[in-house]
């Protein structure tokens, strides 16, 4: 397990999606017309529009407008030059979205759903099915739109950043050790849980600790570089993180 260095190598491969994906080059990149601006804010869209979705049916829309409204909403956004109207105070993607969620849902709902229905707009691919589905594990109403959408946010964050990992032991050839060791992410290891692993994998309980320890610091590297590539600031990481943290109930410790 010694071999676990491995990860860092391996993160090259998923380098370029952080970098072309940050939401502070998607607003360099609209301060100069550039063609990356685009496609950049697809990808933020695409990996964080379940949190809107969660927040439009805690407001009180059936499945079917909440379908219709995230879709709309989104078409619109991407459809029109809006990077020129971003003041340089809204840092936050996530703020960012959830304020012109709000406006749209104010402003320019009956329209949007019109063209969304019959307009003939290409929208945003959007898994829109298994939507309700999560929405229905989602807590009982007494919990706010605001602070759902925050929690469906904070526990993207964490997916997202699960997700990198997990592609990093694949691209590694290590996908078995990756199955063998996430749980530990999750919680501290119990008495005899390091030994029980290093049977399956055929190797040391201390050389499972130290892989353990591995995969613990590489998480919290992607998960901050997963925060960084939503804020317009990347100093800001660190107060991002204390919030989202707390946003899920978990407080004074990191993943």
């Amino acid at each position: 397990m010694a071999q676990i260095e491995h990860q860092r190598d391996a993160s090259s491969a998923g380098g370029n999606w952080f970098t072309t994906t940050h939401w502070s080059v998607v607003l360099a990149a609209g301060q100069t017309s550039s063609p990356t601006a685009q496609p950049a804010l697809e990808q933020l869209c695409r990996t964080y529009w379940y949190p809107l979705y969660a927040y439009v049916r805690r407001r009180g829309f059936t499945p079917h407008d909440a379908q219709d409204l995230t879709q709309g909403f989104f078409a619109q956004l991407l459809s029109r030059d809006f990077l020129d109207g971003v003041a340089a105070e809204k840092g936050k993607f996530r703020s960012f979205l959830l304020v012109s969620l709000n406006n749209f849902l104010s402003n320019e709902r009956d329209r949007a759903l019109a063209a969304k229905r019959g307009g003939g707009r290409e929208c945003l691919s959007l898994e829109q099915a298994s939507a309700e589905e999560r929405y229905q594990f989602e807590p009982a109403s007494n919990v706010t739109a605001a602070d759902l959408y925050d929690r469906r946010w904070a526990w993207t964050v964490l997916e997202q950043a699960l997700n990198q990992l997990c592609m990093e032991f694949v691209a590694a050839g290590k996908e078995e050790h990756f199955n063998h060791l996430k749980i530990f992410l999750e919680r501290e290891a119990a008495a005899g849980d390091y030994a029980k692993v290093a049977l399956e994998m055929k190797t040391t309980s201390a050389a499972v600790a130290m892989a353990v320890c591995r995969l613990r610091q590489r998480y919290r590297e992607l998960v901050r570089a997963e925060i960084a590539n939503t804020l317009a600031n990347p100093s800001e990481t660190e107060e991002e993180i204390r919030y989202l943290f707390t946003v899920i109930g978990v407080q004074g410790r990191e993943p």
